[in-house]
């Protein structure tokens, strides 16, 4: 195998990952090995596969990519593979448990406040430990995940094979591709979000050619303005659910939250939400040129392959 022989677990909001440090560069994985390892059946299980390297040794990376990482100070870079062993631009609750592990092993900074330039094929993003924070949990990390897409409002059609009904989608690109709609808005008429049968991929139309990543969300509760002011009262609340390409249902998607963050905004006016995942709660704050996301990570175990 290429894989080290010990790697470890972790989560971010129930977005599970295999992760190893791979400081050499000699263990690039190959797709058979990130299928094995991601199998929850005949392997560890996980959503997909992180590899903590440096960007000179992660052969699809363009010369770009490294001279950017190079400027931005960014020694580290994450390597994402998808559970089907896909390469994957961009992974938001993989940043946040990629630097948990190197917070762990001493690879930033531990105190409150510390930050880590990590690199990916979707560029240099910056995270910042923020300790515990109530509603989103232990080992908060605040994630600027850079600049976001909109496509055109509701231009493509989702559904879900043998269930009836549709809903408008509007792409948005976080470096992967995503496409959101929103539910139980009198518009859409497919189930309720809770009831959402998200076993088999949805259909997209028209078809995007890099594929994508679906978000299905509802608004749970979107503030007032301050009359005198003009300001908001605090974040939006929302609920989502998500079906990742390469791997399915996931019980949080980070890159799918912030397109959802950019979509309520476009509909809402309303940059900054709440919103809660099957994983847990997360904040995404919404800019005209940037995101951020904000979520909780969790070491789970050190595991001694055989």
């Amino acid at each position: 195998m290429s894989i080290p022989g010990t790697v470890y677990k972790a989560h971010a909001t129930g977005n599970d990952f295999v992760i190893y440090e791979d400081d050499e560069g000699r263990y690039a994985p190959t797709v058979g090995e990130v299928r094995l390892l991601c199998d929850r059946h005949r392997g560890i299980g996980a959503d997909g596969l992180l590899r903590l390297t440096h960007p000179g040794h992660v052969a699809d990376v363009s010369d770009r990519v490294r001279a950017d990482c190079a400027a931005a100070g960014a020694e580290w870079f994450m390597d994402y593979r998808n559970a089907d062993g896909s390469l994957a631009e961009m992974c938001g609750n993989g940043t946040r448990a990629i630097a948990l592990f190197a917070r762990r092993g001493g690879l930033m900074g531990s105190s409150v406040g510390s930050s880590l330039a990590l690199g990916t094929r979707a560029g240099v993003k910056t995270l910042t430990y923020l300790g515990d924070v109530s509603p989103y949990g232990h080992d908060v990390f605040r994630v600027d995940m850079g600049p976001w897409r909109m496509g055109e409002t509701e231009g493509y059609a989702v559904g879900i094979p043998g269930v009836d009904g549709s809903a408008r989608g509007t792409f948005v690109d976080m470096g992967n591709p995503h496409v959101v709609a929103v539910v139980e808005d009198g518009h859409a008429d497919l189930p309720a979000v809770e009831d959402l049968d998200l076993v088999h991929k949805p259909i997209v139309e028209p078809r995007i050619d890099s594929d994508q990543n679906v978000e299905f969300v509802r608004v749970d509760a979107v503030p007032s303005s301050s009359p005198d002011h003009g300001e908001r009262s605090g974040p939006g609340r929302a609920t989502m659910r998500v079906n990742e390409r390469g791997c399915g249902e996931t019980l949080s998607c980070g890159t799918g939250l912030c397109a959802t963050g950019v979509v309520l905004r476009s509909r809402t006016g309303v940059g900054s939400w709440d919103i809660t995942v099957r994983g847990g709660t997360l904040r995404v704050d919404v800019r005209d040129d940037a995101v951020s996301l904000t979520g909780s990570a969790t070491m789970v175990a050190k595991v001694e392959l055989l």
